[in-house]
């Protein structure tokens, strides 16, 4: 009987981040909090540059503290000199708190909520529910503060109609996403304290500049209060995300699986970024990159991107500029009005976001040539209509860097009668000229509330990204394309 070995660390690893990263607000800030352990420096998009950064330095910084972007300076670097780039994003598919939430039905108080990207919305019934993500507060000096927010326990449920009271659905469960989808956070006889309750204002008066606690339930209001230590009248907005309080785990007869929410894609966000910690070791290693070692993670992939703080803005557009063209430990740029646009053709960008496992009761659902196991590597996305932006070039870049790390590759390909999804790699492909591969680790249950993937394949992927930076220079010299 094989042995019953305890899952790898970096898995272990992996669970202390995600537990912590309930809204792309938390994912942003458990990654600044392990890069600051790393030593990166914080700098500001809206300062100069010039004048701070130096070759072998480390640096990083948050737009609208949902999206980050962490670089090493190579200490061969010179403007114009390529980036070796890793995107991937903060967000998942969940539940999010309506501006206006207050419900009451049936003698229950409801929270209202609006659908975030395309999630598996019946998996979200009959969970343990409660609500992360970030608030604005008036400070006592006056000042405007945004701080993040988690209730550590369940206030939140959305209940399944039972059996008995609906027969069909043992032919299918069909449920409203406005009506059905609308969790219960209290009873109304609870919520009473002796004092007449306040009637509800219609949906139509509750708008424009009236007090927040009158858009939400008391009960939250005091929960959010509560959880920040400030008065409710000082809470002038939030944005809240629902989340499962399963806590995520390791599972599986051999501790083969993690079984968790949001692993597409702060799996790979949280892979991104060990890869580039772990790079950064061997001081030797940054000292002889003549490249920029960089980690973008965006907001907002799972409707679109087109935001501010998305793969589709100008941010990392902006920022490879504005390093191209800065000066570094004093020294002049001699190259300002070609830099950047030399330095877009030799850069690479892997685009990391989690891959579809062929899964056992429905293994028709993949291509008979294509279809990714857990446990066999990272694998490479492949679509001919340019839904994943692998080209032949990028995927032998890939390669090499795998051959030597000893890290198994996977491809993928969708069926030709069945829809693709896509990521941040085509638009930043097109947007930027740049050479990208689309890759990601297998997963089953992609967009549930509660998804699964290996346990071992979080060290691949963190041994891959971390050869591609070590070793992509070198590689890439080998290479020749145009």
């Amino acid at each position: 009987m094989t042995e019953i070995r305890p899952a790898p660390v970096e898995a272990q690893d992996f669970l202390h981040f995600v537990n912590q990263a309930q809204s792309p607000f938390h994912a942003t800030e458990q990654a600044v909090i392990r890069l600051r352990k790393a030593g990166f420096e914080e700098i500001k998009e809206k300062e100069n540059w010039n004048g701070i950064l130096k070759r072998n330095g480390k640096y990083y910084f948050t737009r609208n503290k949902s999206a980050v972007i962490a670089f090493a300076v190579g200490g061969k670097y010179k403007p114009g000199n390529g980036f070796s780039a890793i995107g991937a994003h903060t967000d998942s598919p969940c539940l999010k708190v309506k501006p206006v939430s207050k419900k009451e039905k049936a003698g229950y108080l409801q929270v209202g909520v609006q659908l975030y990207g395309g999630g598996l919305w019946h998996t979200w019934f009959d969970r343990d529910l409660s609500v992360a993500g970030r608030v604005v507060v008036e400070t006592a000096d006056g000042k405007l503060e945004s701080r993040l927010a988690r209730i550590d326990r369940p206030i939140l449920r959305i209940p399944t109609l039972a059996i008995h009271l609906d027969r069909t659905v043992g032919e299918g469960f069909k449920f409203n996403n406005e009506t059905h989808l609308t969790p219960i956070i209290s009873t109304v006889t609870k919520s009473l304290t002796g004092e007449p309750s306040k009637p509800m204002k219609p949906d139509t008066e509750i708008n424009g500049d009236i007090p927040l606690s009158d858009k939400h339930h008391p009960i939250l209001m005091h929960l959010l209060s509560k959880e920040l230590d400030v008065p409710v009248d000082k809470i002038m907005d939030f944005e809240l995300c629902l989340y499962d309080t399963q806590p995520s785990a390791i599972g599986g007869a051999y501790n083969e699986f993690i079984f968790s929410g949001r692993l597409d894609n702060l799996m790979m966000s949280y892979c991104s970024i060990e890869a580039l910690i772990r790079s950064l070791k061997s001081a030797d290693s940054l000292a002889n990159d003549s490249n920029i070692r960089l980690v973008s993670l965006f907001d907002n992939e799972e409707v679109g991107s087109n935001t501010a703080h998305g793969a589709d803005s100008n941010l990392l557009p902006s920022t490879f500029e504005r390093l191209s063209l800065a000066t570094y430990d004093g020294d002049a740029n001699a190259n300002v009005a070609t830099a950047y646009l030399e330095a877009l053709p030799k850069s690479y960008l892997i685009s990391a976001d989690m891959a579809h496992a062929v899964h056992p009761n429905y293994a028709e659902k993949h291509d008979d040539g294509h279809r990714p196991h857990m446990h066999k590597g990272v694998v490479v996305k492949i679509n001919a209509n340019q839904r994943y932006a692998t080209t032949a070039p990028t995927t032998v870049i890939l390669r090499e860097v795998a051959k030597k790390y000893s890290v198994p590759l996977q491809e993928f390909v969708v069926r030709n009668d069945s829809p693709c999804g896509s990521t941040i790699g085509p638009m930043l492909s097109a947007k930027l000229g740049l050479r990208t591969v689309d890759v990601g680790n297998a997963q089953l249950s992609m967009h549930s509330c509660r998804e699964v993937c290996g346990s071992e394949d979080v060290a691949l992927a963190i041994k891959l990204f971390e050869g591609f930076f070590e070793d992509f220079p070198s590689v890439d010299a080998r290479l020749t394309i145009d």
